[in-house]
């Protein structure tokens, strides 16, 4: 397969490869900066990114804020070459979820990313945090008509578009842009072709922006991807790369805890599992005793991390932070963790330049 490079404005990466960012500590410094070594994208997920900060407890968003510059510094001579160059590209994935959301952007842009992706939420402000700044942004949607809105907006308030655009399908790991019911469809026959259709519609939009503004808006397709016939597919249908998660997580270079990892490998089809967020969104995770637990009665809330924007201890039936930082230190009984649906096919703990060959042969 021809390795196209990927570029997005001045800035290029050597493969037509995202990593997708993976909260809370799944995608920081070590599995980011190793994506990027070998010419991809390296993601760092903003979620929670200070949990092992000693102040985290006191203050999560000071704690949050400072690890954001430390995990990007650490990622960056995790890349580079011995001449100082980098292959790829380095940046952060934020919620747009995130409560004080404006605040994490700025500090990403302060820090120098080279590009912001954001979604969980339309990112409708992102724009005016970025503002001055030559890092690049891009949004996650699910749908024509969200990709429409965002574009729109941004145009009509910003005078400017995306710098490049994610496509995430129900495929996909962690919160979903899709409501329950629709995910009720996802395995029946057809489904994948008319969500295809759906792709090329989007592309079809970003494209009138692109005649707008006279530049490239590169259309990266995500969820569920971990092979090279899906890389293909994926560019057959028009996009100019692919964003790949799931698979990732079970590399030596992953930030998780072993144990974490191992979840995967272990996984079955069967194990895997939509559930509903604090926040009320569908997920997608792995089935445990942690699931069991919280679906019968709910978890004691002692203090809130102030993590997400519509989260309130008084009606969540857990704490997601604790959940998700319980799982990732390894935790895996009683903790959340997030995955995509094509988890159950991860058989082996491997490297990430193995999952690269796997997608680029």
């Amino acid at each position: 397969m021809s390795r196209q490079k990927l570029r997005i404005g001045d800035k290029t990466a050597k493969l037509p490869l995202i990593q997708g960012g993976m909260g809370v500590g799944v995608s920081l410094s070590g599995l980011a900066g190793a994506v990027a070594r070998e010419g991809g994208i390296g993601i760092i997920s903003t979620a929670q990114i200070g949990f092992r900060e000693p102040d985290f407890a006191e203050n999560s968003k000071k704690a949050n804020l400072r690890a954001m510059v430390t995990e990007l510094q650490k990622a960056r001579m995790i890349a580079a070459e011995p001449d100082g160059t980098c292959a790829g590209l380095l940046g952060y994935n934020i919620m747009v979820a995130t409560r004080d959301y404006g605040d994490y952007v700025r500090t990403a842009a302060r820090a120098c990313a080279d590009l912001i992706i954001s979604g969980a939420g339309l990112p409708v402000d992102l724009p005016a945090y970025v503002e001055g700044t030559d890092t690049k942004i891009a949004p996650i949607v699910s749908s024509e008509k969200a990709a429409r809105i965002i574009l729109k907006m941004w145009d009509r308030h910003y005078h400017r578009t995306a710098d490049l655009l994610v496509i995430e399908s129900a495929h996909a790991g962690g919160h979903l842009g899709f409501s329950r019911e629709a995910l009720t469809h996802l395995y029946e026959k057809d489904y994948d072709d008319a969500y295809d259709r759906e792709i090329q519609n989007i592309i079809a939009c970003v494209k009138s922006y692109e005649e707008t503004y006279g530049i490239s808006i590169p259309v990266i397709v995500a969820g569920g991807i971990m092979n090279a016939a899906q890389v293909r597919h994926a560019l057959s249908l028009g996009a100019d790369g692919v964003q790949v998660a799931t698979p990732f997580v079970t590399t030596k270079e992953c930030d998780a805890a072993l144990s974490f990892k191992q979840a995967y490998v272990s996984a079955r089809a069967e194990d895997i599992e939509i559930v509903t967020s604090p926040v009320g969104m569908p997920a997608r995770a792995i089935h445990n005793s942690f699931l069991e637990k919280t679906k019968k009665e709910k978890e004691s809330i002692s203090k809130c991390y102030r993590c997400l924007e519509k989260c309130s201890p008084k009606t969540a039936p857990y704490c997601i932070t604790q959940a998700l930082i319980r799982a990732v230190e390894g935790d895996v009984e009683n903790g959340l963790i997030f995955c995509g649906d094509n988890a159950a096919h991860l058989t082996e703990i491997t490297t990430v330049p193995e999952v690269i060959r796997t997608l680029f042969p």
